[in-house]
């Protein structure tokens, strides 16, 4: 195999990446896709992301986040109003042996799940959204996609 350049660095990380497109069973189960396995087996948190999408973290990428907004001072009321939503709707999962999670009520709700989902990597967590809402919302991103790409990342070369 012949290494491209600055690839390296990503080998091995569990970095997650890729749209897949499953369908919950009738239990409101995700079958996880086969590259995010190895990374969310040992377990994972489940909990509202922003958009109306659900963010699947492995344990060490939850902890990390945590940390961070717990260190912000309790006396901002920004800060405690994002730590009530982010963790009042948390579960933690344990995939199974086909690689299932079962995504409580309550979040498929949140996310407006209901069979057809798409799941993408977004590098250090997973994402599970509604399979029109994700696609809706890819469209309307696309056309600003590369403006985006200069404003926030301004030296950035592709």
């Amino acid at each position: 195999m012949r290494a491209v350049a600055g690839i390296e660095p990503f080998v091995g990380t569990g970095l997650l990446l890729g749209t897949y497109t499953p369908k919950l069973d009738e239990k409101g189960r995700l079958i996880l896709p086969a590259k995010f396995r190895s990374r969310l087996a040992p377990g994972l948190v489940m909990t509202r992301g922003q958009e109306r999408c659900l963010f699947l973290l492995p344990m060490d990428e939850f902890s990390r986040m945590y940390e961070q907004v717990r260190q912000a001072p309790v006396t901002s009321r920004q800060a405690r109003d994002y730590l009530r939503v982010f963790l009042s709707g948390a579960s933690d999962e344990v995939p199974d042996k086909q690689g299932r999670v079962s995504i409580p009520a309550p979040l498929r709700e949140y996310a407006g799940l209901d069979r057809d989902v798409a799941v993408i990597g977004a590098g250090t967590r997973v994402e599970v959204w509604d399979r029109a809402a994700w696609e809706a919302y890819l469209a309307e991103q696309e056309s600003a996609y590369s403006e985006t790409a200069e404003q926030i990342f301004p030296d950035l070369q592709f």
